[in-house]
């Protein structure tokens, strides 16, 4: 067994369902700390993140992951115990053999191995660490993060160990994400029968153009690495239960998915615009969970991707789809933000599970990665 694959079976082995983290960050201290990593526990409401750095000269490289899980579902459903890792078939299952711990373990092998041949490197290394990565994310990476900005701690590069190859390790490089917008939306209208609909005031009728305009919107037209910003609604709710009454209200809840060709602040007046055009009374609560960040064409891509072409033979694509990550947190803090990580295949699912033969590849690509900037 190598050492990526017994480090990610012993962290497969703690059932951190989030934002738990069980004694994974312990067990990466055990390999960091003999390294010379000075090792740092950021407690906060009950979540566990981890910040470590070995070194203290620039660039700062910082690899990124979680050791928080989603939950299994169903235990019975999976063909083994989703936190007893299991060999079957060339694979490794288990609950984050994907996403994250294998990552996590790759990453931190990589460092021990990059240090051990290349002890007066120069440069740092750094991790952040989470176990609120897939929950709310609010006691997690963003709290490590304002803790080194209040020291003007600010990385140089960031790779997260999130999964992004689609079909074959190495094929895909996550240089960006998309931005986050949710609003939720409740229009006034007046309750009253439905047979005297002149005593009444419909808030479906009276939302409905309105919310035809917005879906059909352009909110723009993306650019070269992200696609144009979506606008999605994702709950409609009116009605009291009875078929003879017009509503007095309507909820809906809606989403942007938003590139770096729109800011919160354009597409919120916007809203506003079309909303107001029409003339009924409502109320627009807004939150966002992130802005979109973008690492362009540059050294750490360059770096990362040379490495992937040297392991795997595979020239990896540049791609910004998909959900949020911690990458949006860190981007605050680093110029240059990149995931890369496994196939995503079997990720959140039933059965969840990484190719052992890739395994060895991505910490070498990780190692390699580090040399690609530090040598």
């Amino acid at each position: 067994m190598t050492s990526t694959l017994a480090l990610a079976s012993a962290l497969i082995a703690q059932p951190s369902v989030t934002p738990a983290d069980g004694e994974c960050q312990n067990l990466l201290k055990a390999q960091l700390e003999p390294l010379g990593f000075e090792c740092e526990t950021i407690v906060s409401n009950g979540v566990t993140n981890l910040w470590a750095r070995h070194g203290s000269a620039s660039p700062l490289l910082v690899f990124a992951g979680h050791t928080d899980v989603v939950p299994s579902g169903p235990i019975e459903k999976w063909t083994s115990d989703p936190f007893v890792p299991t060999e079957r078939d060339g694979r490794l299952y288990g609950r984050g053999a994907a996403d994250m711990k294998t990552p996590v373990a790759a990453m931190t092998v990589a460092a021990r191995d990059f240090i051990h041949a290349h002890p007066d490197y120069t440069g740092s290394i750094g991790f952040i660490i989470t176990s609120d990565e897939e929950g709310i994310a609010t006691d997690g990476t963003d709290i490590v993060v304002k803790k080194l900005e209040e020291r003007d701690i600010r990385p140089d590069y960031c790779i997260v160990g999130e999964p992004s190859s689609l079909k074959k390790l190495g094929d895909t490089i996550k240089n960006g994400r998309r931005g986050s917008l949710c609003g939720q939306l409740t229009v006034f209208g007046k309750q009253g029968h439905i047979a005297y609909p002149k005593r009444a005031a419909n808030p479906i009728h009276l939302a409905a153009p309105a919310l035809a305009e917005l879906a059909a919107e352009v909110w723009d037209e993306g650019n070269e690495y992200y696609e144009p910003t979506s606008w999605q609604m994702s709950n409609i709710h009116a009605g009291t239960g009875a078929n003879n009454v017009i509503p007095g209200e309507l909820f809906v809840e809606f989403n942007f998915r938003f590139c770096t060709a729109s800011t919160v602040d354009g597409l919120k007046k916007r809203v506003h615009a079309i909303l107001d055009r029409h003339g009924f009374q409502y109320r627009l609560d807004w939150n966002y969970s992130g802005v979109p960040f973008l690492t362009p064409r540059g050294s750490l891509c360059d770096a990362l991707s040379r490495a992937i072409k040297a392991e795997t033979g595979v020239t990896p694509e540049l791609s910004t789809t998909g959900g949020t990550s911690d990458g949006r947190f860190i981007a605050r803090i680093c110029p240059q933000v990149v995931e890369f990580g496994p196939v995503t295949e079997s990720i959140h699912q039933i059965d969840e599970n990484i190719l052992i033969a890739d395994i060895e590849p991505l910490t070498a690509i990780y190692r390699k990665t580090l040399e690609n900037l530090f040598l």
